[in-house]
């Protein structure tokens, strides 16, 4: 795990190299040929989902406040995907980072974004979650050609040579073409020095247990999996830390009901079941009787395990910027994890 004082990578780290290219000899982009460096990990960073448009659109002031607002208060780690807005978290992402240096910046590979046929219709909006026009469409794609042509494609919207993590994205209906493609693939751009670290980012912790167990990847990022309500991606964790593999939390607020105390809204993008809500009641009532906000807890609870190396939270403004950013500066007293566990809401085996 990061010490508390990281956010700012070390000399070579999390800073992109002029000349830095996505293909190999003979299909015309330059190979650097000093391996990638895998970074070191900032303990907290932005996700950049929501300044594309999750659910509702953000204006392109409003988008670049956020990314600014992150780094005034000390975010040196950055997470996007092409999924995102169609392109736009990653446009986004990289106009507001042009010209700073010591960061990390992770972006992901397995979706292909098309021109779509709906482009030229009025109104045309994304049908999948985002509310940005319909201008292209995602194609999945894990094929060796498929995982090169997405990332040079990320690295021309974010105007960058290169990143410093790569992360197969959601294969779960892919597996055996993303290990025996895909995975080979980052490989090879990680040798390249393309990318920095290679990896997984997916929302269930079985499929990337394979990862961990029959390849050589770097980074996860486990999403919504270990949180103070869910932590059946234990076992995950658990290889990962025997493997030297660093995990990225994501989906803290498993999709908004541990964002706001007391807890409300949905759970895995579902209105959350009765017996969810109440156990989330439950944690809320204790956290409160230990002078701690949920969503402060629910940021807190994953850097518990020594496997994960970061948090990963989503904003969409500066205020809520600032508002995490408070909460994560709180201490959280070591007699709310212990009550938490004698209460049977979190397994004994949780230690500080």
């Amino acid at each position: 795990m990061t010490g508390p004082g990281d956010g700012v990578t070390g000399p070579g780290d999390g800073v992109t190299r002029p000349g830095d290219g996505v293909t190999d000899p003979g299909d015309g982009v330059t190979d650097p040929g000093d391996g990638g460096t895998p970074p070191e990990l900032p303990r907290h960073g932005l996700g950049t989902a929501p300044i594309a448009g999750l659910y509702e659109a953000v204006g392109e002031e409003q988008a670049r406040a956020t990314i600014d607002a992150a780094w005034s208060h000390g975010v040196r780690l950055f997470d996007t995907a092409p999924h995102y807005g169609l392109g736009l978290s990653e446009r986004r992402l990289g106009a507001a980072l042009a010209g700073r240096t010591g960061y990390v910046l992770s972006t992901k590979v397995g979706r292909l974004l098309r021109p779509s046929g709906r482009a030229g219709r009025p109104g045309a909006r994304d049908d999948q979650g985002f509310d940005v026009p319909a201008d292209h469409e995602r194609v999945w794609d894990f094929s060796r050609d498929g995982v090169r042509r997405s990332l040079e494609d990320s690295l021309a919207r974010l105007g960058l040579p290169r990143v410093d993590i790569a992360l197969i994205h959601d294969p779960d209906d892919h597996m055996e073409e993303a290990l025996a493609r895909a995975y080979p693939a980052l490989a090879e751009l990680r040798e390249q020095g393309v990318v920095g670290a290679i990896g997984v980012g997916m929302n269930q912790w079985r499929a990337p247990l394979r990862f961990v167990q029959e390849t050589g990847i770097d980074v996860v990022m486990l999403a919504g999996r270990y949180t103070v309500i869910d932590q059946s991606g234990l076992p995950l964790l658990d290889a990962c830390l025997e493997r030297g593999v660093r995990v990225l939390a994501a989906g803290v607020f498993n999709s908004g009901l541990l964002a706001t105390s007391p807890p409300s809204g949905t759970f895995d993008y579902r209105p959350a079941p009765a017996a969810v809500l109440e156990r989330a009641r439950r944690v809320a009532a204790v956290c409160e009787a230990h002078g701690v906000a949920l969503p402060q807890a629910a940021m807190a609870f994953p850097l518990r395990h020594p496997a994960i190396a970061s948090v990963v939270v989503g904003a969409r403004s500066p205020e809520e910027v600032a508002a995490n950013a408070a909460l994560q500066r709180r201490p959280v007293p070591a007699d709310l994890w212990a009550e938490l566990e004698a209460e049977g809401l979190l397994p004994q085996s949780e230690k500080a």
